[in-house]
This record gives structure tokens, C-alpha cells and sequence, in this order.
């Protein structure tokens, strides 16, 4: 008798606490198919965040009232996200998913400034490194190559520079995608699609560069006016060279 009455006693206590665990485990299922938290993942190029963690919780809080914890999953309107989050202005990408334990996972590509558009008069902006023009940011800068002149603030205007003056994007890449150059020239003067001139880090001489054509033969001959002319002449001989026509170094 007492080793049938502990036999059912272990059953029931058994069959309890399978009872409880599965009231945990359906518990737990369910609270996995409800909204629990954000989490923000930025791509920032070297180090640098043009958007912040914080401005993009503030953007969805303001924007998705009803994102609250508890939310069921299906009703997170994940596609509305990524556009409000993608119309931030240096948001290049935006990837909205939610993880089986009910976390939304925001994964934010930044675009990539490679040049600066300085303005005189009115506020400046930079260029991707896939030719868009985006202003720039209150609380980051970035140490780029600086465009100046009137024809660099029309295409500032245009907001592409990539569509309206594709050869200057394949110089602005020549120039940043070198180490010497991208340390030597600092600024470009552009007044007109046929009318560049560089300034640099070491030198006085102004480089009158011309259009934005023959890229690598132009600065062949720029290495040639550093490693044979300057060397006898002196750095202060010149105060301008151009390599703007053919198989020509002109010095003055």
C-alpha cells in the first residue's frame, strides 16, 4: 500500500512540474511573439557616426508611438521604419528585422563623405563617396578635400554630382584613394567644368589641373615638377604650374 501511495504521489508531483514547465514555456513563447526592445547596429566609417544611436531612438519613438513593449510582432510595421530611418539625410541603408526573442534590430548604413563643398554664404555639404550631396552634420566633421568656387556650388545645387559631372567624382576618388595625394592636396578651386586648380599641403605653386580628364597623366607630370624641377629651381621659383594641355609641364 505505502509503496503504491508514494508511486502516485511521485507521478503527481512529476506530472506538476512537467504541467509547470510547460505553462513556462508557452508563457515564454508567447512573450516572444510580442514587440521587446530595440536594438541599433551603425556602420560608421572610421569611427566617425554622422548618425547617432540616440537621435535614431528618438526618430522612432516620435514617429511609432505605438512601438511599446507588449506590441505584437506582426503589427510592427517594419517597412515604415526603414523608410522614416532611410530618410535621414546620411542614411545610406536601413535593415529592420525582429529576432525570435521579440527584439527589433535596426541595421543602419552610413553614406561616406569623401569631399567637402565650402560656400562663402551659405551652408556647406558634402559628397558620397557615390556622388550625392548631403549637408552636412552639427555634431561630426569630416577631414576631406575641400571644393570651392562657382561651379562647385551649382553642382552643390543640383545635389548629384555623380549625373552631372561624373569625370570630377573619378578625380575626387584619384585623389582620396591615394595616400600621397589625398595628404598633398588640400582644396580644389572649381569655376567651371574646363577650370580646376589645386591647392596644396606643401607648396605655394597653385595647380591649374584644367578639365577633369586624363586624371593619371595629369598627375604623372605633377610627381615630374616635384622630383626635377623643384629640386634645382626651389620651392618658392613658381608660383603656379599648369598641366592642363598635352604632354605639357608650364611653370611661372
Amino acid at each position: 500500500m505505502k509503496k503504491a501511495r508514494l508511486k502516485k504521489v511521485v507521478t503527481f508531483v512529476t506530472l506538476s512540474l512537467v504541467l509547470i514547465g510547460f505553462i513556462g514555456f508557452v508563457e515564454k513563447q508567447s512573450l516572444y511573439k510580442t514587440y521587446q526592445g530595440l536594438e541599433v547596429s551603425i556602420d560608421g566609417e572610421s569611427g566617425v557616426y554622422f548618425v547617432e544611436e540616440s537621435e535614431v531612438r528618438k526618430i522612432i519613438e516620435e514617429a511609432f508611438p505605438e512601438l511599446k513593449v507588449g506590441l505584437r510582432l506582426e503589427d510592427i510595421p517594419l517597412k515604415s521604419i526603414e523608410d522614416r530611418i532611410s530618410g535621414h539625410p546620411f542614411v545610406k541603408l536601413t535593415e529592420a528585422t525582429v529576432g525570435q526573442k521579440g527584439i527589433l534590430h535596426l541595421r543602419i548604413n552610413q553614406y561616406q563623405p569623401i569631399a567637402r563643398i565650402a560656400r562663402p554664404t551659405a551652408a556647406d555639404g558634402y559628397i558620397t563617396s557615390e556622388g550625392k550631396v548631403v549637408p552636412t552634420s552639427p555634431s561630426y566633421t569630416s577631414r576631406v578635400l575641400i571644393l570651392e568656387g562657382a561651379h562647385a556650388e551649382k553642382l552643390m545645387e543640383k545635389g548629384d554630382v555623380a549625373s552631372e559631372m561624373p569625370e570630377l567624382m573619378d578625380l575626387i576618388h584619384f585623389i582620396s584613394e591615394d595616400e600621397f595625394w589625398r595628404a598633398q592636396i588640400t582644396s580644389l578651386e572649381i569655376n567651371s567644368p574646363t577650370t580646376i586648380r589645386m591647392y596644396q599641403q606643401v607648396g605655394s605653386q597653385v595647380i591649374d589641373f584644367g578639365d577633369a580628364r586624363n586624371i593619371e597623366d595629369k598627375f604623372n607630370r605633377v610627381k615630374i615638377f616635384y622630383e626635377e624641377i623643384l629640386p634645382r629651381k626651389g620651392w618658392d621659383a613658381y608660383d603656379r604650374v599648369s598641366v592642363k594641355f598635352k604632354d605639357q609641364i608650364v611653370c611661372e
